[in-house]
């Protein structure tokens, strides 16, 4: 694998592996200078696969207005059994329907949850990609899958950088004070045990393009972003930096997600799993709960899902609502059926707490609260019913916009009847671009 600087006019292509899917986008950098940030690439495609975990996996491959090649949507591919087949299948894709010499990739940007220690972005190495390995238990989510297609990328296209980009790096700037956790500082330092924060790319480029919508310099804005999706956090941004976070040590902690359990007791995972039957400090019934097995269970067998039996949030809006009519037209409606809107609650609620602790960190200083990630782009009821709480704040919606943001172009759309402070926006964040950016804009990795 080559570390040495790449031609300039070689592509990029960035690389973001969930947990059971893979986002994939190719980008040429056009030489703009890195002064001018919003136009260093241009993208040639993206492609994503879905449901790796759960075959048949699912692919699709949209071409850039200006390229040339044969487009697919949501094909089933039997092929595809994890994540490093998925990218041999984009690979075989890209060259038999878009005709793109894969020689011609110069950079792969892989986003990694968890970094650690690394705080700016790494080329990979036998030693930078063992300590990765090391973190996967604190992201099991996702790590893992991120060190497949970095093995494969590195077996397939051995003359390109593959290079580390961290979520926890944008939350390095967090005071010691909001990072520390107050247990012994000794047992803390020598095993990593603190706040790092996640969802760190996304919060990079909505920070980037939110101040560039607002007119703002990155350093002189504040915001409150919420990054809502299957994994869900939020993030106090002050001037430009992060202040704080809701995710921890690891993603598990903070706001609720499609399994994730969010922030709890931490002595409740020894409650649910004991043999009485209830909360009890018997040691007779008590289960010697293994740090894979609670992982395994707020990570994977917890959140909305466990709730409600599904991972779509929006079913559970579609069923709450459908509920509601029911009952307001007098039908008669089941206890049970009371789960999809006691989930909806449940996650405004967290929500809510969180952003009221920012506001108030904050200082009230706010330019704009952000609606991001795939449920924070698309429920137009659950950004109805946070601003709704936050008028208190002076913040206030704009109905008929927040209903239209589908059908509204642009990477940040406002929804808010305010047009100076306390704006309300949607971002349409986007981690793979982010990541090209970072590496167009980096001189070490151009030939100058």
């Amino acid at each position: 694998m080559s570390a040495d600087p790449a031609p300039k006019h070689g592509l990029i292509l960035a690389v973001n592996a969930g947990s059971s899917s893979l986002k994939i986008s190719l980008f040429k950098r056009d030489g703009a200078s890195s002064e001018s940030p919003h136009d260093i690439v241009d993208l040639l495609l993206t492609s994503t696969i879905t449901n790796i975990s759960q075959p048949p996996a699912s692919f699709s491959f949209q071409l850039a207005s200006h390229a040339e090649g044969r487009e697919a949507k949501q094909e089933p591919v039997k092929s595809i059994k994890d994540h490093a087949s998925a990218f041999q299948h984009f690979l075989d894709y890209l060259k038999r329907e878009a005709s793109i010499d894969r020689s011609e990739i110069v950079h792969i940007c892989h986003r990694v949850v968890h970094g650690g220690d690394y705080f700016e972005p790494v080329v990979i190495t036998d030693e930078s990609y063992h300590y990765i390995e090391r973190l996967s238990d604190l992201a099991p989510l996702h790590n893992g899958g991120a060190l497949s297609v970095m093995k494969a990328c590195i077996q397939e296209l051995p003359n390109a950088n593959s290079i580390a980009y961290f979520d926890t790096s944008f939350h390095r700037t967090m005071p010691q004070h909001i990072s520390m956790y107050p247990i012994r500082q000794d047992i803390a330092k020598k095993r990593g045990l603190k706040k790092y924060g996640f969802h760190g790319l996304s919060y990079a480029y909505i920070l980037r393009a939110v101040s560039s919508f607002l007119g703002k310099d990155p350093s002189q804005t504040s915001l409150i972003v919420m990054h809502l999706g299957s994994g869900a956090s939020m993030c106090a941004i002050k001037h430009g930096k992060s202040l704080d976070t809701t995710m921890g040590l690891t993603p598990v902690s903070g706001l609720p997600g499609a399994t994730r359990s969010g922030a709890i007791d931490p002595s409740l995972i020894f409650h649910y799993t004991n043999r009485a039957g209830r909360i009890s400090h018997d040691r007779s019934v008590a289960v010697n709960v293994h740090v894979t097995e609670a992982e395994d269970i707020l990570n994977k067998r917890s959140g909305w899902a466990a709730l409600t039996g599904t991972t779509d949030f929006g079913t559970i809006v579609h069923e709450m609502k459908a509920v509601e009519a029911r009952r307001e037209r007098g039908e008669a409606v089941a206890e049970e059926e009371g789960k999809w809107k006691v989930a909806f609650d449940i996650m405004l609620d967290r929500i809510l707490g969180y952003l009221g602790a920012y506001y108030v960190k904050l200082g009230g200083e706010v330019d704009a609260l952000v609606f991001s990630g795939g449920i924070g782009e698309r429920s137009v009821e659950l950004r109805e019913a946070v601003v709704e709480h936050a008028k208190c704040l002076g913040f206030a919606l704009d109905p008929q916009a927040n209903g239209e943001v589908d059908g509204r172009d642009g990477a940040v759309v406002d929804i808010g009847k305010l047009k100076d402070m306390r704006r309300v926006l949607v971002c349409r964040t986007d981690e793979q671009l982010e990541m090209a950016k970072e590496c167009a804009m980096s001189p070490k990795f151009w030939q100058q």
